[in-house]
C-alpha cells in the first residue's frame, strides 16, 4: 500500500497493489480495479480473495482509491454517494470540484504511468475492471482511451448514470447542470460513438441486486448497454 502526491487530484493519494512472487519485471501483466461508492483502495484487497488467481496467471492487480480525500471542500463528508468515498471517476468541472476531483485522469493516466515507472508493470498487457460505481468507472475508462486496455469487466455497474439518481446526483455536482456534457461519463453514450479498436467486455449482473429495484428505481440499469 502506497501513499502520494498526485498531479491530477492535487492531494495526497493512496492505492493497493498486488504483485505475484516470481513474475518477471518489466511489463508485468496487470488488472486496475475500481471500486465502488464508500470504498477504499482495501476493499478489494481483503474481500476479493483473488490474489492465489493472480498469482496463478502472473497478474498484478493495482487498486486506487475511490475519491481524493481530506481536501476539506465544504459538503464533501456529507453523504455516503457524493464526495469522499464517491468520485464516480469523472474529471469534475464545477469550480467547487474541479481542482481535486480528478479521479478519470487519475486512474487513467497518473496512476498507470506511476506504476509502470516503479514496479515495472506493462503499459500494453494491461485490463481494467470493477464494481457498481466502479463499474461504471472501469466501462468509461475502456470507452475513453480506444485502445488502451485489452478488455473490461464490469460487475453490477452503474451502466447508464445519466439515467439514475445516483449519477444525476454526482453528475450534476461534479459537471452541471448541462446533462450534455453528462454523456462524456455514460457508458451507454460511449458506446454509440466508441470508433476503436475491438474492445472484450464483459458485464456480470446478479438479478437479485437490491440496486435494481430500490424503492422502485433502477440505479444499474444493465439492460441499457444491450
Amino acid at each position: 500500500r502506497f501513499t502520494h502526491a498526485s498531479t491530477a487530484t492535487k492531494c495526497d493519494m493512496t492505492f493497493s497493489i498486488f504483485i505475484p512472487a516470481g513474475v518477471s519485471a518489466p511489463g508485468i501483466p496487470v488488472m486496475y480495479w475500481l471500486s465502488g461508492l464508500t470504498c477504499t483502495d482495501e476493499n478489494f484487497c481483503q474481500k476479493a480473495g483473488a490474489f492465489d488467481a493472480a498469482t496463478k496467471h502472473q497478474l498484478a492487480i493495482v487498486m486506487p482509491d475511490t475519491s481524493p480525500r481530506g481536501c476539506k471542500i465544504e459538503g464533501e463528508e456529507d453523504s455516503w454517494d457524493f464526495g469522499t468515498g464517491a468520485g464516480f471517476y469523472v474529471n469534475a468541472t464545477e469550480p467547487k470540484w474541479a481542482t481535486n476531483y480528478r479521479m478519470f485522469e487519475y486512474v487513467s493516466s497518473e496512476l498507470p504511468a506511476l506504476v509502470q515507472e516503479h514496479f515495472g508493470i506493462s503499459a500494453e498487457r494491461k485490463s481494467i475492471s470493477g464494481h457498481s460505481m466502479g463499474g461504471h468507472g472501469a466501462l468509461v475508462c475502456a470507452l475513453k482511451n480506444p485502445g488502451a486496455y485489452k478488455c473490461v469487466s464490469a460487475f453490477a455497474p452503474i451502466a447508464n448514470p445519466t439515467n439514475c439518481p445516483w449519477g444525476h446526483k454526482a453528475f450534476a455536482g461534479y459537471l452541471g447542470d448541462n446533462r450534455d456534457t453528462w454523456k462524456a461519463y455514460d457508458a451507454c453514450e460511449l458506446t454509440k460513438t466508441y470508433d476503436g479498436p475491438k474492445l472484450d467486455i464483459l458485464v456480470d449482473q446478479g438479478t437479485a441486486d437490491g440496486f435494481l429495484s430500490s424503492n422502485g428505481v433502477d440505479q444499474l440499469q444493465p439492460q441499457a448497454l444491450v
